[in-house]
């Protein structure tokens, strides 16, 4: 490991501490990283594509909520909402803080999936601090290609892990042409055969996910946009 390399991971390992420790030191709920700002009611709209063909809308927006998490972190709320054929198949609350030096922390997520408006799984769910779940990263604040590290971790339920593999990629979707964007690579211990390529735009956010192993399939942004005030916050099922 490199002087430089030494150094990055004893600041991250000083953040974690902060992160998942007794406390929060220096937390924030306004996230404003390049590579995914999220500022209250922006909202995403993508496309996810799988093997068959089938289009999954997917719809994921900033609210204007925040949460105390377990750990102590004070944690920004951001609504994702999945519809197949209009019908709502799964709904998350995922929770977000940024760190003084700008890297977005994940702390978690209360999610479920639903059959014909009916809730049948809650699987995947899990908070920072809570059965020894402990935060993760979503987007370093400053990556470099070979960084590694641990998305989120509640074991046996949640243990991806991410790698920077590039910063100077490019790609086009239904929103636009970006270029020099930061692409990660997912992959979990909980399932080895699963592989996934994400495309982060400057300023835009996630822009391109392929999944190349496991679950096959593509998802695009189509737009970004405003939403009005008060969305995204209603109960599971019913955003």
């Amino acid at each position: 490991m490199t002087r430089s390399m030494l150094a990055l991971a004893l600041a991250l390992t000083v953040v974690l501490v902060g992160c998942n420790g007794s406390g929060p030191k220096r937390f924030s709920t306004t996230i404003d990283n390049p590579y995914w700002p999220m500022r209250p009611l922006t909202r995403w709209t993508y496309h996810e594509v799988d093997e068959r063909g089938a289009v999954t809308v997917d719809t994921v927006i900033v609210t204007e909520l925040t949460k105390r998490m377990a750990n102590g972190v004070t944690a920004r709320v951001v609504r994702d909402t999945a519809r197949l054929h209009g019908q709502i198949v799964e709904d998350t609350f995922d929770w977000y803080a940024q760190a003084a030096d700008g890297t977005v922390w994940y702390l978690g997520e209360d999610t479920v999936e639903l059959e014909h408006g009916k809730v049948t799984s809650r699987a995947g769910s899990w908070e920072a601090g809570k059965d020894g779940a402990r935060a993760g990263i979503m987007v370093p604040a400053h990556p470099r290609t070979g960084m590694r590290y641990r998305e989120e971790y509640s074991k046996g339920n949640a243990e991806d892990e991410g790698e920077v593999l590039s910063l100077d990629e490019m790609a086009d979707v239904p929103a636009g042409h970006y270029d020099h964007m930061l692409m990660i690579k997912d992959t979990s211990t909980l399932e080895t055969r699963s592989l996934e390529y994400k495309l982060y735009a400057k300023g835009v956010g996630p822009a391109l996910a392929l999944g190349v192993s496991g679950d096959v399939d593509r998802e695009s942004l189509v737009k970004v946009d405003r939403a009005p005030s008060g969305s995204g916050q209603g109960p599971l099922g019913s955003p």
